[in-house]
């Protein structure tokens, strides 16, 4: 009995992407956070149903009414480098606390800068963010 081998390399071909039935360009609009240092972050914004999968990116989650008023809910990172999986988590969690929008910033690049970013933003939002339960009920 012999044995051979045999590269599957050339003999299958790259899947294709998975198609997620998103349009190619979101619309999204821009929206400007203060955290408690005074620095100013640009986001942009996504209803929580038309938001594309997200890399890892600091996310602010917002409660905005008819009459436009925002209310900050959580600041959260996406931490998966799966950006579906990032995606689901702040879906799930917008679920829960009421959010309509999502606000995305993309600027920082290391997890160190974007936790860095998700603290300065808490700290700014502080009296909004301490009626956050800690813990989503079922």
């Amino acid at each position: 009995m012999s044995a051979s081998i045999v590269s599957l390399a050339r003999a299958i071909p790259a899947p294709a992407p998975v198609q997620l039935g998103l349009r190619e360009q979101v619309p999204a609009r821009q929206h400007l956070w203060r955290g408690a240092s005074g620095r100013r972050y640009v986001h942009s914004v996504y209803s929580l149903i038309d938001c594309p999968p997200l890399p890892k990116a600091t996310h602010v989650l917002v409660h905005r009414d008819s009459g436009g008023s925002r209310r900050v809910l959580h600041v959260g990172l996406g931490r998966s480098d799966v950006p579906t999986l990032n995606l689901a988590q702040v879906r799930q969690r917008g679920a829960q606390l009421g959010a309509n929008e999502v606000h995305v910033y993309f600027h920082a690049m290391s997890d160190a800068a974007r936790s860095l970013v998700a603290y300065d933003l808490r700290a700014g939002q502080f009296g909004e963010l301490a009626a956050e339960p800690s813990r989503a009920c079922a």
